[in-house]
């Protein structure tokens, strides 16, 4: 899928991704890069609000997943996150990105397998922020796949 149509899917699909003018720089199976104007994202501080901070981080996470999953033909599933850690380590003045990638690869091959056997998969992925090249957030996220047989 182009970067042009992954975006179109994720404005189509999750409301919150057109509301914070969310745009795909890059969509692959290895990584996703997601920006974010700081305009619809802003705080009272004038920085990105921690929740839009968040909820990029945790879109290119499961962006990449998406990406992987259909690469595989693997399109028949409920994909949501269980559990995120976010570390926020500087105010973020303006656009800023998330880049999503797996924190452990090795575990892929699991993942999917327990998600053939036994209709759900569990793995980890994880989100950097940044701003003007430079790292201001973390996240480490747990997300569940369940099979639509299943679910």
């Amino acid at each position: 899928m182009s970067q042009a149509e992954f975006e179109k899917y994720l404005h189509d699909n999750i409301p919150l991704s057109k509301a914070m003018e969310v745009s795909v720089v890059s969509v692959s199976t290895d990584a996703v890069v997601l920006r974010a104007p700081l305009a619809p994202n802003i705080n009272h501080r004038e920085t990105v609000f921690g929740g839009s901070a968040s909820a990029l981080a945790i879109l290119a996470a499961w962006s990449l997943l998406q990406m992987r999953l259909s690469d595989e033909g693997i399109n028949d599933i409920h994909l949501v996150i269980q559990r995120s850690a976010m570390e926020y380590e500087k105010p973020i003045f303006g656009d800023f990105t998330a880049k999503a990638s797996m924190e452990h690869i090795e575990g892929w091959a699991t993942f999917t397998r327990m998600l053939a056997r036994r209709g759900k998969g569990r793995v980890t992925v994880k989100s950097v922020l940044e701003h003007k090249e430079q790292v201001v957030g973390r996240l480490s996220g747990e997300f569940v796949a369940l099979s639509t047989q299943t679910a």
